[in-house]
């Protein structure tokens, strides 16, 4: 059922993280911790955080109906765009680690998918109204990523393996990740806003190029962080469901 409110977001996602708790799919890492920001957007809507609250949650819903859509239609066999599909299909596969399962599903959603629903949300030069709130979730995800750092480091006691080739320091390979890509989605929200519906869909798939490739490379670095990353997926938990428990508590 599509999504229309933030209410039903937070509904959708608890199903999904039911789903792939009793699976025991590593696809519920990103839905958790997706769930968790979606409840601080939801406080922030409340408290008044946001200068205008109705439209920050049309937004939380167009855009969460983007990642509700692929993840359904992963399930029934349908297609999806290609930087949901790398993350799928590494997320079902048994080389990542947490850490690359979660980029990769911030990757799909910062990077496609928070343009168009922001464009959606405010065509034209509406566009620019959004920008002071669209700025204030910033706020709110960055309380996330130390949090969200500690219970990868509780589960993946490999990752200083990691900082000793340079692949990460503390939590500045997420953050550095969720900044850019958030710099980037507002770019491409102004380009979508100024262009009709029907000229949107060349650019779009420019995004989704971009977005499968940046996913792709965080799939499958390259040396010397694959053996780095092979150590780590080694050494750390293969519990689901107690890493996705985890998750649930970020924030």
């Amino acid at each position: 059922m599509p999504v229309t409110d933030i209410d039903q977001v937070v509904q959708a996602l608890d199903g999904i993280i039911a789903e792939c708790k009793a699976r025991r799919s590593r696809l519920g890492f990103f839905a958790a911790l997706y769930r968790q920001v979606t409840v601080h957007v939801r406080e922030g809507i409340a408290n008044g955080f946001f200068e205008d609250g109705p439209r920050m949650e049309r937004l939380d819903a167009l855009f969460a109906s983007r990642y509700l859509d692929a993840f359904a239609a992963r399930g029934a066999g349908q297609p999806v765009s290609e930087a949901w599909r790398v993350a799928f299909d590494t997320g079902l596969g048994s080389r990542a680690t947490i850490l690359q399962d979660l980029l990769l599903g911030v990757n799909a959603h910062i990077n496609l998918d928070l343009g168009i629903a922001a464009a959606e949300t405010s065509p034209g030069a509406a566009i620019e109204d959004l920008k002071a709130d669209f700025d204030r979730i910033n706020a709110i995800l960055g309380e996330f990523v130390d949090a969200a750092q500690d219970v990868i480091d509780d589960f993946s006691p490999g990752m200083n393996t990691l900082d000793a080739v340079g692949g990460r320091t503390d939590e500045g390979l997420a953050n550095f990740s969720l900044l850019i890509a958030r710099e980037e989605a507002w770019l491409n929200a102004e380009v979508l806003a100024g262009r009709p519906p029907q000229r949107r869909p060349p650019y779009v798939q420019s995004m989704d190029r971009r977005a499968s490739l940046l996913g792709r490379s965080v799939a499958e670095p390259g040396f010397p962080f694959d053996l780095a990353l092979r150590t780590v997926r080694l050494l750390e938990s293969r519990d689901v469901p107690a890493v996705i428990d985890a998750l649930m508590t970020v924030g």
